[in-house]
């Protein structure tokens, strides 16, 4: 089974999780299924801009958990996702620059949970992750977190280039980790920064690393050519926390 917190079946259960304001990461309905109550559920999913996955009932069949989903199967988030200007807004309480870690398409939950526990110590104002091929907050990712996401933000974007585009606009600048980039060592890390971190398998996109304003190598001196994501982010972060203490 995918890697969710919650799964939510049948139409009324589905039907009133939306309604009692409950995050749905997304929505599986049989396909060529338009009834009513379905309809009813599809103007709820694209109220809150849901991800809406149309599948064969033997689908369905596979991820109940019940056998009793009458078409339609909701996966809920563990804990609601923020905004990335309620980090914007922590940062300037602080009287901090913003300092947000963005990620490429990170799948592995327990990535995803230890980096927000990495941008919790190192003092981030939030976590940023895309809404379409990437982990959300599941179980898995709250118990890896360590109890962090009691204090860090998450923020789910549609898409990470126009965040990222966006907030330049705003004075951030960014920089993204790969193995073609500068030492992280010869790097301004100061201001106002987004750290962006990619894919376990692929890194950051060249999509999303064309809007990045640095490209961070981090030094390596073994037989191996790749550190863990939530390693690299850690590394990575507390470069700039370096920095930040030096100004």
């Amino acid at each position: 089974m995918e890697e969710q917190n919650l799964t939510i079946e049948g139409r009324n259960a589905v039907l009133e999780a939306f309604r009692s304001g409950k995050t749905i990461d997304k929505l599986f309905v049989l396909d060529g299924c338009m009834d009513g109550p379905i309809k009813t559920i599809l103007r709820e999913a694209q109220k809150g801009d849901v991800i809406i996955n149309y599948v064969a009932k033997e689908r369905l069949d596979q991820i109940s958990e019940t056998g009793k989903h009458q078409g339609v199967i909701a996966y809920a988030a563990a804990y609601s996702y923020a905004t990335v200007e309620d980090m914007l807004e922590v940062a300037r309480e602080k009287g901090e620059d913003p300092f947000i870690i963005f990620l490429d398409n990170v799948e592995d939950p327990h990535n995803l949970g230890a980096i927000i526990r990495t941008a919790n110590l190192a003092g981030a104002h939030g976590v940023v992750i895309p809404k379409r091929r990437a982990v959300g907050l599941t179980a898995t990712v709250v118990k890896a977190s360590a109890g962090a996401l009691n204090y860090t933000p998450v923020a789910k974007v549609t898409n990470l280039s126009q965040t990222i585009q966006a907030l330049k606009g705003e004075g951030m600048w960014f920089v993204c980790a790969d193995m073609d980039g500068d030492t992280m060592y010869q790097l301004n890390l100061k201001g106002p920064i987004g750290v962006v971190m990619g894919n376990e398998g692929s890194g950051v996109s060249d999509l999303v690393k064309k809007h990045c304003d640095l490209v961070a190598r981090i030094p390596m001196k073994g037989d191996i050519d790749s550190l863990n994501v939530s390693v690299a982010t850690g590394i990575l972060a507390y470069e700039v926390v370096r920095q930040r203490l030096q100004a």
